[in-house]
């Protein structure tokens, strides 16, 4: 059977190391202009803002999206 390999930027990639990468480029006070969400401005970490994107989706999304926009840059 032939190996098809997925067209999805997020398949395998798990929400804490899509956090952990944007977080290591943007840094949290950059992901908080980019992404307006009070996990990112008010006290941040990583597992709090873990918490709150797991319960919210549309923030997830919009967290995912940035990532997905930002993968280019991360290969530099």
């Amino acid at each position: 059977m032939e190996n098809l390999k997925s067209k999805d930027p997020l398949h395998g990639t798990t929400l804490l190391r899509i956090l952990e990468q944007l977080v290591d480029y943007y840094g949290f006070d950059t992901l908080g202009e980019l992404v307006k969400i009070k996990c990112f401005t008010d006290n941040p970490s990583i597992k709090s803002s873990l918490t709150f994107l797991r319960k919210t989706d549309w923030a997830r999304k919009q967290v995912e999206d940035l990532y997905v926009q930002s993968l280019s840059k991360f290969a530099k």
